[in-house]
């Protein structure tokens, strides 16, 4: 673990050299600045844990300077230091977020004492933040079939590295809590966690949002404002849907991957970096590559090591599970008594394809907890909320099983000789298959209509309908 390091701003040389001196001997980093400005510098180009500042500065004053910091969100503690400090003053500095008030001259053992108690509490409210992030990160990676165990193993192997991470899947499957986790996970988990999404934000600005920008460097820049590198300093950044970057900002990220260090737009000085950058996509990156649409050179600089996180319709034994989850998250954040999902209900949610994967089935169970009526859950309610079934090739270019969406769990598609029979359509072969899958439940049910219709996860009347237009009516014996 480094040593802590504290950023002195005094306009006095020989107190800056004073504390300088007291907190080496203690076991502190330390450095100084002049002014404001200076310290904004020194910020930008090497994160400090606690910053000492000073009342009265030239320029723009200390608390100036702490409700900027305040404003730019940098979450920094700070403690106060001023000779001529007042009450008013000092109410000020609280209600603008300073941890401490301390009157010169300075006695070392007080601002030793309010240093260590500052540093605990971050300390502490890091960890608090850290646990809360590794747990909403893994908790949300529920499963525990191949697919999920192979993926949770590549990331506690890559989580305490610094190597860069391209993680890829579609739309839907997690790849943000995957980032998430191998941040928790990582050294850097009590620094930030840094998320910029390349597709939601329009070409002309990305680059401003990620590298920031200098007062005046184009038409609207009427501040500095510090960008996503920045803002990430010491921790992860997540570059979310890197295969919709432009080009231009490609070669700039590429050059600042290369180099570790950047310029804001319009600056002059550059900034030493120190990111873990993650990229995440659902894009394929290599027929992009393909067409010149994605830089090859970025690609392998991105492609230390690849994660990919499987769709939903690969791994169907963990539905059960993140339903179960999310239907009870759902009911507690809405005050609703806890539902149950009966077996027909589940065997519907198997059979389903997911082309929108884990955030599909997040989003039904939101519906459910607010929608259906009652503690208990059927294959109805289920059916109504879901509507027919997707087409092929929904799930991010994948082919998803229409068929299977209308079996039984446990059954495959229309044997071969069905297939042929229906003509090789899609429509033909759905109805071969709903009708063996339909007549194979009355036969299991001793014709029992009832009994065959539980079984299917239907209700009674649909399966009736069904038996009329599959030509199987005179097969139900018992109604």
């Amino acid at each position: 673990m480094s040593r802590p390091r504290i950023l002195v701003v005094d306009d006095e040389p020989n107190i800056r050299r004073m504390l300088a001196g007291v907190l080496a001997d203690e076991g502190y980093a330390v450095d100084a600045a002049a002014d404001a400005e200076e310290a904004w510098t020194a910020l930008a180009e090497r994160p400090a844990d606690l910053m000492l500042l000073d009342v009265k500065l030239p320029g723009e004053d200390g608390l100036g300077l702490l409700r900027r910091l305040r404003e730019a969100e940098v979450a920094l503690p700070v403690i106060m230091m001023s000779g001529h400090g007042t009450i008013r003053t000092a109410l000020e500095a609280t209600r603008l977020g300073a941890l401490d008030f301390i009157e010169k001259p300075i006695v070392p053992e007080r601002l030793l004492l309010s240093l260590a108690n500052a540093l605990r509490l971050r300390r502490l409210e890091n960890e608090n933040a850290g646990l809360r992030e590794a747990l909403a990160a893994t908790g949300e990676l529920i499963g525990a079939s191949p697919a999920m165990d192979r993926l949770r193993g590549e990331i506690a192997r890559s989580a305490p590295s610094e190597a860069r991470v391209l993680i890829t899947g579609e739309n839907g499957t997690g790849k943000e809590l995957v980032a998430r986790a191998l941040h928790a996970g990582s050294p850097r988990r009590e620094r930030p966690f840094v998320k910029v999404n390349c597709a939601a934000i329009p070409s002309d600005l990305l680059e401003s949002e990620l590298f920031g920008h200098e007062k005046g460097a184009f038409t609207g820049a009427l501040s500095r404002r510090r960008g996503k590198f920045e803002r990430a300093q010491g921790g992860t950044l997540l570059l979310d849907e890197i295969g919709d970057m432009n080009g231009a900002t490609q070669a700039k990220l590429l050059r600042v991957l290369e180099e570790g260090e950047m310029e804001r737009l319009g600056g002059e000085r550059s900034l030493r970096l120190d990111v873990r950058v993650l990229a995440s996509t659902n894009r394929n990156l290599e027929a992009l590559l393909s067409s010149g649409s994605f830089r090859r050179d970025l690609y392998h600089r991105l492609k230390v090591i690849p994660i990919h996180v499987p769709p939903l319709r690969e791994h169907p034994e963990d539905v059960e599970p993140l339903a179960v989850h999310y239907l009870g998250r759902f009911c507690d954040a809405n005050g609703r008594p806890l539902k149950r999902l009966d077996p027909g209900a589940l065997a519907r949610l198997r059979a389903w394809p997911w082309p929108g994967n884990v955030r599909e089935l997040k989003n039904l169970m939101e519906r459910v907890v607010i929608m259906v009526d009652g503690r208990e859950v059927g294959a109805p309610a289920i059916a109504g909320l879901l509507g027919p079934a997707p087409a092929v090739g929904t799930a991010g270019g994948a082919p998803s099983d229409s068929a299977a969406a209308n079996a039984a769990p446990g059954t495959g598609g229309a044997a071969a000789g069905e297939d042929d029979a229906a003509g090789g359509s899609l429509a033909g072969r759905l109805a071969a298959c709903e009708r063996r899958l339909v007549a194979e439940a009355l036969d299991a049910a001793g014709g029992n209509v009832a009994e065959a219709a539980r079984r299917l996860g239907l209700d009674r009347a649909n399966l009736h309908r069904r038996l009329r237009r599959l030509g199987l009516r005179d097969r139900g014996v018992s109604r």
